[in-house]
């Protein structure tokens, strides 16, 4: 490119939310291709070739930004600033959920204050928007008392009957369990809908579609019908085998549904909406087709579509029968956790995107990112950075549509909950994404509507009475703890990742009451197999860079310092004295919530997942020793969760 079309890209790019320059997790100026920001800018949809085109491109961002928009956000008790196209109204007209409209003037180029969070219909000037109004905070967690809780990953839990792993009558039995031990949260993993009867897309975090749940974890004896057959119940789960089996008992049950139990169904799912009906249809394709289906096939209201549903009526209430069993399994199992004595019940756990050929794509095409996967850049520990294999909502996706797909994404993640998770946080203000065919290394981040996105969590929150953690590890957008914090949101304090600039563990003292303490997540070692050196052996097996034994042996000395009890360190094959004095170090924070993996309850040396591995580690495929309520039997398994629920109560 000659210099002035250069120029001229950068400023396309900076008008389209695309950042040329960036800085790394360790404080480095960073600076995007040209051909990099090109290929971006392209799959965003704004023309960049000829060079010529970019001028258009860019002509044509800022007559959108002219352009009434589909939706406003705005702070409950605070004027509302209108859009340029809107500034001169005069008087305007709120219309809540209730129907009722409520008049507001219009000063200065601002509608006078709402002073009730929620949405409305605004009629202005003859156009009509969404406007969302929030309150300031999100709701919070008890502050009476310092709670804890255990995550686990839902598959990998034993239940009383064996079967080929987890489902949500195993999390209402563990929930039970952990409560009798003091515990009031149980944190769970992604509950998404993944792909009906296919055993080799297990991971959560690569879901089909993230506003419906997976059917195959769905627990039928939690609402009183019979449960699945036997299943193999080794160590590792075999899910090319267990999901075909789960999937075939489903439908036994379906064949024999009573004509009540249908009419329930139906009831249910005529109250959810043509969004389930579309879903109900994609995964029938998906198991007609397989992966690879007709290009008739490729929107869901084609013709040849719309034939198929009629044609295989009967497949989509199965499916639909699937997603209500789901729903009210999941319904029961927060019931039980919230009736054993749980102040929060289940943490639900939101994935930051989904599968670009999965459900979610296939129904709002011109809603996602296209072209582009999302990932994280170069950092010390991925120095090639990260490409997820995911897509999302677009930024221009998002105000198009006035948010409603990501609206039903919070409601179907917060429906039974008392407080959710959201994976990779920062993906709310920025997104890191990689053009098709690209390496991670070659991505930049696109910003996202952060206030718009901050306002609909908080209405969403206080809609479920549920508090929200953003997960915000790794490359951290300027200004974003300060407002997560403004906004009643809780961030994550792993014990890995609190170091000081010398790689000293910080103290206990210094979590902030505004946060989940964690002595690690699904993605780090236990304590159990961090200490033993477990991890160097995966990496070591692997051919891959990581610690080495005489680093680690710096490492376990620094740990040592900053929760043992100031005798020697134990040795390396002697984790459990270490697995405890973590738990102690974690749960006697200031943090409102102290979150415990199962694995560190346990003091396990496995991981449930390697990142950057698919098939040369079992991700996602580990289970438990034992049912919960067994392995709490346990005197040192006791013994933690009491000493856990003794620190979080002092």
């Amino acid at each position: 490119m000659v210099p002035g079309a250069v120029r001229a890209l950068h400023q396309l790019a900076e008008a389209a939310g695309v950042a040329r320059c960036w800085q790394d997790a360790e404080g480095r100026a960073q600076t995007v291709a040209d051909d990099a920001l090109q290929a971006i800018l392209e799959a965003l949809g704004h023309r960049t070739d000829p060079e010529r085109a970019i001028a258009e491109s860019l002509a044509l961002i800022q007559a959108e930004a002219l352009e009434v928009p589909a939706f406003l956000s705005a702070e409950a008790g605070a004027a509302i600033a209108l859009p340029p196209p809107l500034a001169a109204a005069v008087r305007a007209e709120a219309v809540g959920e209730d129907g009722a409209a409520i008049p507001l003037t219009v000063d200065n180029g601002a509608l006078s204050p709402m002073r009730q969070a929620g949405y409305y219909r605004l009629n202005i000037e003859g156009e009509r928007l969404t406007l969302a109004v929030a309150p300031p905070r999100c709701v919070t967690l008890t502050a009476h008392r310092r709670l804890w809780g255990a995550a686990v990953q839902i598959p990998a839990l034993r239940g009383e009957t064996p079967t080929s792993y987890g489902d949500f009558g195993d999390v209402a039995q563990a929930a039970r369990a952990l409560a009798g031990a003091g515990a009031d949260a149980l944190a769970i993993s992604p509950v998404h809908a993944l792909y009906p009867g296919d055993g080799s897309r297990f991971s959560p975090y690569s879901p089909s579609s993230r506003r419906f749940l997976n059917g195959a974890l769905a627990s039928p004896v939690l609402l009183g019908l019979p449960g699945p057959p036997f299943g193999e119940d080794g160590p590792l789960i075999d899910w090319e085998r267990a999901i075909p089996e789960r999937l075939a008992y489903l439908r036994t049950l379906f064949d024999g549904l009573t004509p009540e139990l249908r009419a329930r169904v139906r009831h249910w799912a005529d109250e959810q909406g043509t969004a389930l009906t579309t879903h109900a249809l994609f995964d029938s394709l998906y198991l007609h087709f397989g992966r690879a289906w007709p290009t008739v096939y490729d929107h869901p209201d084609s013709d040849a579509t719309r034939a198929f549903a009629r044609t295989y009526a009967k497949e989509l209430d199965f499916h639909i029968f699937v997603q209500w069993l789901a729903d009210q399994s999941l319904d029961a199992a927060q019931r039980e956790a919230k009736a054993a004595g749980m102040a929060v019940g289940l943490i639900a756990d939101l994935a930051v995107g989904v599968d670009p050929a999965g459900s979610d794509a296939w129904a709002m095409p011109g809603l996602m990112l296209s072209g582009l996967s999302i990932g994280a850049p170069p950092d010390p520990l991925g120095p090639d950075g990260q490409n997820w294999g995911l897509t999302s909502f677009s930024p221009a996706g998002l105000k198009r549509s006035a948010f409603q797909p990501f609206i039903e994404t919070l409601r179907t993640a917060l429906r039974h909950a008392g407080a959710l998770r959201i994976d990779h946080g920062f993906g709310l203000k920025r997104l890191w994404v990689v053009p098709q065919g690209g390496s991670a290394a070659d991505g930049a981040y696109v910003s996202f509507p952060f206030d718009d996105l901050l306002r609909v969590i908080a209405i969403e929150s206080h809609r479920a009475s549920a508090a929200i953690i953003a997960e915000d590890l790794g490359t951290m957008p300027p200004g974003f703890r300060d407002a997560m914090s403004a906004r009643g949101i809780y961030g994550m304090r792993v014990l890995w990742f609190e170091r000081d600039e010398a790689g000293a563990f910080r103290s206990a003292a210094q979590v902030p009451e505004d946060s989940v303490a964690m002595t690690g997540t699904h993605d780090t070692p236990t304590v159990a197999g961090w200490w033993t050196g477990r991890d160097i052996e995966w990496n070591r097996a692997l051919g891959r860079s990581g610690a080495d034994e005489a680093r680690r042996d710096e490492e376990r000395e620094a740990l040592w310092r900053a929760v043992g009890d100031g005798n020697s360190p134990p040795a390396p094959n002697d984790p459990a004295p270490v697995v405890d004095a973590a738990l102690a170090h974690v749960a006697s924070s200031p943090a409102s919530l102290a979150i415990v993996p199962l694995e560190d309850l346990a003091a396990l040396e496995e991981q449930p997942n390697l990142p950057g591995t698919v098939d040369e580690h079992p991700n996602w495929r580990r289970r438990m020793p034992a049912p919960v309520d067994q392995m709490l039997d346990d005197p040192a398994i006791t013994h933690r969760a009491a000493l856990i629920d003794r620190k979080r109560s002092q």
